[in-house]
């Protein structure tokens, strides 16, 4: 009697378990509906016919899209008709401003494209510029910026560590142009690569450590490149908990022998030895990621190979990236 009252009691709990279970899945987002594509992934096929591809990218089943080009040149009318025509939006860009006296002129086209995340190049030591804008990359950084300044220290091939005080005024700058991009309502973004985890100048913390901590998250959204994170050596749910809410956007990446990095090898030393694969093909598990998307803080995420021309053909990369996601997301 005693082990059916226990019995009981537990396949009550788990009843009540799924059914929380069920709930919370019917209130959430269905991240399949939203699936984004960085354009970086397709920039070998672009020039050559950018409709064309942007049509492609939305037959595969993206509904989101993140350029790392001037926007094919055309006006920001003209633009998001373009984005319009294939059912495509555009909440966040690698094509960001640049600080000048035309700085709102150009905010207020990126209000037109519909964008509430972008960069803003210009303040000097790196400062504004989203994407690695610590100076983590490795020579892997790109986009509007240029390669991202690899950072270093004794035997990984780099400059000497930044310090923590370059560190900060780069924050300052993020939290500078971030008030500026909050008049359009936008955020600033910032965007990792693996250098952003090398340890500064004291040898206590991380470039990514100060700039979560002296960026304000009013102004200031970071955008985690989750794959760049895991060649890092960073585990990325314990990122989440730690610094709750301030994930906004993600870049999906995978890459394979990510689990067990050489300890002898620094976070940027990881990056350049890295193998990119197509989302689902490699090591980074995505379902409890996404299963902790809400303690992120996550909004927007878009899938993102660096190498997808290499891999043969990037826009199969891109469908296969996109099918895995929707698997793992079932």
């Amino acid at each position: 009697m005693t082990h059916r009252r226990s019995f009981l009691k537990q396949l009550a709990a788990t009843a009540g378990a799924a059914t929380l279970s069920d709930l919370m899945a019917q209130s959430g987002p269905d991240w399949k509906k939203q699936i984004g594509l960085e354009l970086y992934t397709v920039r070998d096929i672009l020039p050559k016919d950018y409709e064309g591809t942007l049509a492609r990218v939305a037959e595969i089943g993206y509904k989101e899209v993140e350029p790392a080009d001037p926007y094919n040149k055309l006006e920001p009318k003209q633009y998001r008709a373009l984005l319009d025509r294939y059912g495509l939006s555009m909440p966040s860009t690698h094509s960001g401003a640049v600080d000048g006296p035309d700085l709102e002129k150009q905010l207020e086209g990126f209000q037109i494209m519909g964008l509430k995340y972008t960069e803003v190049r210009g303040g000097g030591n790196g400062g504004g510029g989203g994407r690695a804008a610590a100076g983590g990359g490795g020579g892997a950084g790109r986009g509007p910026g240029g390669p991202g300044r690899g950072p270093g220290g004794p035997g990984t091939g780099g400059p000497p560590p930044r310090s923590a005080e370059s560190v900060k005024r780069t924050a300052e700058e993020l939290n500078k142009y971030g008030a500026i991009t909050k008049k359009f309502g936008m955020k600033m973004l910032v965007h990792n690569h693996s250098g952003e985890f090398e340890l500064v100048d004291d040898g206590k913390q991380t470039q990514y450590d100060i700039l979560l901590a002296e960026t304000n998250p009013d102004l200031v959204a970071m955008q985690l490149d989750i794959g760049w994170a895991a060649v890092a050596g960073k585990n990325i749910l314990e990122m989440f908990a730690k610094n709750a809410g301030r994930f906004e956007l993600w870049h999906v990446k995978d890459a394979l022998n990510t689990r067990n990095p050489d300890p002898h090898l620094s976070p940027t030393q990881r990056q350049r030895a890295a193998k990119l694969v197509p989302v689902g093909a490699g090591d980074v598990d995505y379902r409890p990621i996404f299963a902790a998307a809400k303690v992120a803080g996550m909004k927007h995420f878009v899938i993102e190979q660096d190498n997808a021309a290499e891999w043969g053909d990037s826009m199969a990369a891109a469908r296969v990236s996109f099918q895995n996601l929707t698997r793992i997301l079932s």
